[in-house]
């Protein structure tokens, strides 16, 4: 197997010919060019124009023919096309060659022409996974080295003889105008009358990792395994080469080429959440160029949510300062997004924060994460997720118990044991079956939070009317019995099933983007970590349970009023937060930052008024009820 389209030597006529009557049957018969071959025809002139003409004189007749005769393919199909802009291209590449303008020059105007056909042709497909590196290597030994040699440089036992000779991968000056896309035609399709046969027996999959395998060897010797990422999205660096992608820049061209010898970040089993939020950020800057502002503020929105989200806690163990500047700048870039008049300013942002996520990057897989950052923040997901719903609950049951109901605990049961399912049926339906994106999520624990907080509010107000142990027996003997029907139970089941479901689905989320963090060796870790911070829970529970029952009834309702009113007043602030992280709320910063997670309180106006609110209304009744009683 070999790839003699992109190779200097000396093109057959024949193929030429059946290039030639080819594109004339597809322009007759459809009236449609052929985007994809007018594509790998700009891309042959550019690699093999210097094998033709050099310092203005012809050095190979044939060659310079063979840019002549495909300059004028373009144009035919070029008109065809009825788009003025590819003519116009085509023809002044015709005229340059005609006049053996410099290599570098004709190189730029075939970039020209082919980014051009790059936005009229169809999107190609592009791969969603590649085969493991050793499996790659296996399958190039089996299929392709006969011709082109062990190591890809176009000396296999079968090469001697063949014209043109197989292409030599290794060599990088003709490495560096290759695309991936125009390997991965050339394998799919072959070249006829060449010894280049199609493979199309091969699944894509394996098509596609042998044109990543074929257009990295060149650059081998700058593999790295976390090298830092150029701002160019995996279908960007398929299409194009790396000279088109640097664009004369050294450093992107540096990175670039680090890129194309380890694509393998693009291809991970798991997606890493940094490399999400990368990706999601070149979208919304895409999208932005093209005056797409909605669309930008929403990738930019999915950057934080789908992605960066699911890493702040193991990098808030290792570089807690880092994780707060990246994240008030994802923040601050939404507003920007929607900005049409501060490019410049939004461009420095946004190459801020990629670089925060590379530093980032480094920082948790460089490494890797260690065993002690890993338990630590296995113990942390699960305590500040799973503490909030352990308190609803039991505040609950106990109430019911205190109540002299505890006949009716299994309705509490019923709701987390339920919302335990829900959460794990809804994780395994997101991975399998649908589509459940950042924004959502922080939707559905937005409106919950804010759901629970409202009822837990009411319910702390009703047990402080209640607190004093003469009110509540009498309030006992005329009203419990009868008001806790088959209706109140059931909404009891749902107030805690809300507050459990809320935090389940998240927390299964949590963990499984630290497990993408972690060696397989280190999984053990992460359970230990689930393991004490379950031992945590249960002790808690136990504590709670064993001292509440003890109380007075008048002290057990009066602190049960304060911890419900103060979940509340946690689950507003979480609430509003969710639903400014999922952009449904604005975000208006205070002049200071600071964040305490723990009671939902972060230096933004809208959730401190909230809680404000609470505790504004909470002293108005207890302020009221006090002078009821006077």
């Amino acid at each position: 197997m070999f790839f003699p389209w992109f190779n200097g030597s000396k093109v057959h006529t024949a193929m030429l010919v059946l290039i030639s009557i080819l594109s004339v049957n597809c322009i007759a018969n459809t009236q449609i060019p052929d985007y994809r071959q007018m594509a790998q025809l700009a891309e042959y002139i550019g690699v093999d124009y210097p094998e033709a003409i050099d310092s203005g004189e012809i050095i190979n007749n044939a060659e310079y023919q063979e840019m002549l005769e495909f300059s004028g393919i373009l144009i035919t199909q070029a008109k065809a096309s009825k788009v003025s802009a590819l003519v116009s291209k085509a023809e002044i590449l015709e005229a340059s060659i005609k006049e053996k303008k410099a290599s570098s020059e004709i190189q730029q105007l075939c970039n020209e022409l082919r980014s051009e056909l790059l936005e009229q042709m169809p999107q190609a497909t592009r791969p969603r996974q590649l085969l493991p590196e050793p499996a790659t290597q296996s399958l190039f030994q089996q299929q392709c080295s006969t011709c082109h040699g062990r190591q890809g440089k176009g000396d296999g036992p079968t090469s001697i003889g063949l014209a043109p000779p197989p292409t030599d991968f290794t060599d990088r000056t003709r490495a560096m105008n290759r695309s991936i896309l125009g390997l991965y035609d050339a394998i799919s399709n072959g070249i006829d009358e060449t010894a280049m046969v199609a493979y199309d027996h091969l699944s894509e999959e394996q098509r596609w990792s042998l044109a990543f395998y074929a257009g990295s060897l060149a650059f081998e010797e700058v593999k790295v395994e976390f090298a830092k990422s150029p701002n160019v999205t995996l279908e960007e660096l398929i299409n194009n080469s790396p000279t088109q992608l640097a664009n004369g820049d050294i450093d992107e061209l540096e990175k670039v080429v680090q890129l194309r010898a380890s694509p393998s970040r693009f291809f991970s089993h798991s997606p890493s959440p940094l490399g999400i939020a990368r990706s999601k950020l070149l979208e919304a800057r895409s999208a932005y160029k093209n005056g797409q502002l909605e669309k930008a503020n929403h990738f930019a929105v999915s950057a934080y949510l789908d992605g960066f989200e699911l890493v702040e806690s193991s990098l808030d163990t290792r570089d807690s300062n880092l994780r707060k500047q990246i994240e008030a700048n994802m923040m601050a870039l939404r507003k920007q997004f929607k900005n049409a008049e501060n490019r410049e300013q939004l461009e420095a942002s946004l190459d801020a924060t990629l670089a925060q996520l590379d530093s980032a990057e480094q920082i948790l897989s460089s490494e890797g994460l260690s065993n002690a950052t890993l338990f630590s923040a296995s113990l942390i997901i699960l305590l500040r997720e799973g503490l909030e719903a352990l308190l609803v609950t039991l505040a609950l049951a106990m109430v019911l118990i205190r109540s002299g109901r505890a006949d009716v605990l299994r309705y509490v049961h019923a709701g987390w044991i339920t919302a335990l399912v829900a959460g794990g049926l809804t994780w395994w339906a997101a991975r399998e079956l649908i589509s459940i994106s950042g924004a959502s999520r922080e939707v559905m624990e937005g409106v919950a939070a804010l759901t629970a907080a409202a009822v837990l509010f009411y319910v702390g107000v009703w047990m402080h009317s209640k607190s004093h142990a003469a009110q509540w027996k009498a309030y006992i003997q005329k009203q419990v019995t009868q008001r806790l029907k088959v209706g109140t139970l059931w909404g009891i089941a749902l107030l805690v099933f809300i507050a459990v479901y809320r935090e389940v689905f998240e927390t299964v989320l949590f963990y499984e983007a630290l497990l993408t963090q972690s060696l397989p060796s280190q999984t053990p870790t992460i359970i230990s970590g689930f393991l004490v911070g379950t031992l945590c829970l249960v002790v808690v529970a136990w504590l709670t349970i064993r001292y509440s029952v003890k109380l007075p009834i008048g002290r057990f309702f009066s602190v049960t009023t304060y911890l419900l009113v103060g979940l509340s007043f946690v689950l507003i602030g979480k609430g509003i937060i969710a639903l400014q992280e999922a952009a449904i709320i604005g975000i208006s910063p205070l002049p200071m930052t600071f964040e305490l997670d723990w009671i939902g309180l972060k230096s933004t106006w809208q959730s401190l008024l909230a809680q404000a609110l609470v505790i504004a209304v909470f002293v108005a009744y207890t302020i009221r009820s006090r002078l009821s009683r006077i």
